[in-house]
């Protein structure tokens, strides 16, 4: 009677309830290995995953992405050219012109334009105000080719300028991964300056005033971001103590729900509720002030100022039926499923009991977030030597066309960048030998597209895999403080570092199987919206509404993939049967209580929300009043007028105790989740007898009116 008094009406259409085992304790030690098919596939991922990092890491060259290059294909910075780790442009306009200057020098592109590898970037204006009769040492040696000495050549200037060995202008410049790109601090000055310049034709002079505003329109995000960087280094102690702030009161929270959660439950209910008179009240007033206008809907129409409808009575009392509606079906639910709410909160007290006898579960998102780096970076290493596997393709290039015998090198004959000179292109001296691309001609450059593919499957599923290890090993650790009939004397020693030995050993094929379910729909959504981008423009309301479509379902998908793995992993953790029947089990055992279900889910969401909002505004409004000066500090230790943007490192803050918060929150979740299967469990398979004991706390087998029989 006992079991279809606490079980949902329609119980039996998900199974028999969970049977008494007179030797189940707690998760169970004498377990095997489980979905070792998965197991084998996963670690043959791995081991292929490996060997792709391997073969990039063999054919790859990150220096073409690392180091700038000169003319010549050259590296600034190292081998013959070390203590010249800078690239010099000739024309930096020519960057401009023909194509982006920042793509082309985060990419190892190059520019139509000689450059040259230089120790320093120059610092000032300089431009040739006159060729006839200057020397040949009007030029700067240092920002020249290397091939000509200045001291020594018969060159003259018409003749250098012509065959771009040196340049016949520059602008203050500045280091920018290795690149020397404009600075935006001086750049302003260069149409003044250009146009003191003599004899200097009226179109180059218009072009380069042109063209130079260009630049420094595109630079001006880089000295924003000079002054961002500045700010962090000022004041990152500053940002360290507010994120170490932030960690503390998160831990306090947690560890005070036990005494505060019933307080704070009913205090957010009621507020809830009053928010909701209140807007009931507003809606009223509102509809009775604009009683005595003629004005209707059916008078206005259709209008995209939405502030017009706000204007007439029947919007208030359209507003007034919706609220009022939402009230009285909050109002029903407390009144209702006020025990539920009470086992919501009898659960999160529990939670928090545990959490304090374990406290090292805290820190396990630290071993999930460094396992995640490692993925990232294996993954961004290893797309990195993937990228630039293939040597370097250099073709001859005319910058002038018009000149001379220049039309037939128009990027289809090679060229090598170490031995070509002005002989290698006879009848054209605006040749330069300029690189293209990588060779994708080999079998492994024509398979780098499916390496890539690999790596980025890969990724996801390692990612996964490693999510799904920490929410496993929290569940076992838990379920052990659960199922100890005494606690806390009876909990086990060391549960987690137990928890986590025990799902290595054991679980890692069920976890690779969840983790590949969820990595399968995470491909189709990337997939989608890889679609979505490429035919955007070409799309009609209908194909679009179709692809918004798609993209709702398998949003919805992986949210409902990630809650039954979720489950699905705390029923392998406390009974270690393989993923298929752990997530059927959990699955039915949650629909068997689908009311307590929903009800504790919206509880501990709003407990929770409720707590990162009271974190991250507490610590952003510290920072904010920190920040802006107004907590001053003693001395000069630190002083906000020092600061470019004081709210930089406040959005730093907030974002970091967000994160913060995140992380110990979630592992708060996860025991909720663990503890609250635990307790359906232990309703179904005992029933207070002293053979068939309650592991629940005093306080839920008081909510629910149960006890147990041999208990004194």
């Amino acid at each position: 009677m006992g079991k279809k008094k606490d079980s949902d009406p329609d119980s039996k259409e998900y199974g028999e309830a969970a049977q008494f085992d007179p030797t189940f304790h707690g998760p169970i030690h004498n377990r095997s290995c489980t979905d070792i098919i998965c197991c084998v596939l996963f670690m043959l991922v791995i081991l292929g995953y490996m060997v792709v990092g391997i073969i990039a890491w063999l054919y790859g060259d990150p220096r073409h992405v690392l180091y700038p290059r000169n003319s010549t294909g050259s590296f600034c910075g190292i081998d013959h050219n070390k203590g010249k780790p800078n690239v010099f442009y000739f024309d930096l306009l020519q960057c401009a012109t023909s194509t982006n200057v920042i793509a082309a020098a985060l990419n190892g592109l190059q520019c139509p334009t000689t450059q040259v590898c230089v120790s320093e970037c120059p610092k000032n204006f300089w431009g040739l105000t006159d060729y006839l009769g200057r020397p040949a040492d009007a030029f700067n040696q240092s920002l020249c080719n290397p091939s000509i000495n200045l001291t020594t050549t018969t060159l003259s200037v018409t003749e250098i300028v012509d065959k771009e060995l040196c340049p016949f202008f520059y602008t203050p410049t500045t280091s920018v991964l290795g690149r020397c790109l404009p600075d935006v601090t001086a750049l302003g000055q260069i149409p003044d300056y250009f146009s003191e310049i003599p004899n200097l034709p009226p179109s180059l002079n218009a072009s380069l005033m042109n063209s130079t505003q260009d630049v420094v329109n595109s630079f001006n995000a880089k000295d924003v971001g000079v002054r961002i960087f500045e700010d962090f280094a000022s004041a990152w102690p500053w940002i360290l103590l507010g994120l170490v702030i932030s960690m503390l009161v998160s831990m306090l929270f947690l560890l005070l729900l036990r005494f505060t959660a019933p307080v704070m439950v009913w205090l957010l209910i009621l507020g809830l509720l009053g928010a909701g008179g209140y807007g009931i009240w507003h809606c009223y007033w509102e509809y009775d002030n604009y009683k005595t206008r003629a004005v209707s809907i059916t008078d206005i129409g259709f209008t995209t100022n939405l502030e017009v409808y706000l204007q007439t009575q029947e919007t208030w009392l359209a507003f007034l039926i919706i609220i009022a509606v939402a009230e009285a079906i909050i109002l029903l639910t407390v009144i209702f499923l006020r025990k539920r709410i009470l086992i919501a909160i009898a659960l999160i007290q529990e939670a928090s009991r545990a959490v304090g006898h374990m406290m090292s579960t805290l820190l396990y998102p630290l071993v999930t977030f460094v396992l995640v780096l490692v993925c990232v970076a294996y993954w961004g290493i290893t797309a990195l030597y993937l990228a630039t596997s293939g040597a370097p393709i250099y073709r001859v290039v005319a910058l002038n066309v018009s000149q001379g015998d220049c039309e037939r090198y128009n990027g289809t004959q090679e060229c090598d960048p170490l031995n070509f000179n002005s002989s290698s292109a006879p009848g054209c001296p605006s040749a330069r030998c300029i690189f293209i691309r990588y060779n994708d001609e080999g079998l492994l450059q024509r398979n780098i597209f499916n390496l890539q593919i690999y790596n980025a499957v890969a990724f996801l599923w390692c990612v996964n895999f490693v999510i799904a290890l920490g929410q496993c090993t929290l569940a076992g650790a838990f379920a052990s403080y659960y199922w100890a009939f005494s606690k806390p004397s009876d909990i086990p020693y060391f549960p987690l570092s137990s928890a986590f030995i025990r799902t290595l050993r054991y679980h890692v094929g069920s976890l690779a199987f969840g983790a590949l379910i969820l990595t399968l729909v995470q491909i189709v959504r990337i997939l989608l919206e890889y679609i979505d981008h490429k035919t955007r423009s070409a799309q009609n309301p209908c194909a679009r509404f179709l692809m918004c479509c798609l993209k709702c379902c398998f949003w919805c998908l992986e949210k409902f993939i990630k809650f039954l793995n979720r489950n699905a992993y705390i029923m392998i953790a406390v009974y270690g049967k393989n993923f298929c029947v752990s997530a059927k089990n959990a699955f039915f055992l949650l629909m068997r209580n689908i009311i307590r279900v929903v009800v504790l889910d919206k509880v501990t969401d709003l407990l929770l929300f409720f707590g990162k909002l009271l974190v991250v505004g507490g610590v952003a409004v510290l920072s904010f009043f920190f920040f802006s000066g107004r907590i001053p500090l003693p001395g000069e230790t630190f002083r906000s007028e020092n600061l470019n943007y004081y709210w930089m490192p406040i959005i730093t803050v907030a974002i970091g105790s967000y994160l913060i918060a995140h992380g110990f929150f979630s592992v708060y979740n996860m025991c909720v989740d663990t503890l609250f299967l635990c307790f359906l469990e232990d309703l179904e398979r005992n029933d207070g007898s002293q053979e068939r004991p309650y592991y629940m706390s005093k306080n839920l087998m008081k909510i629910l009116n149960k006890s147990n029989k041999g208990a004194k």
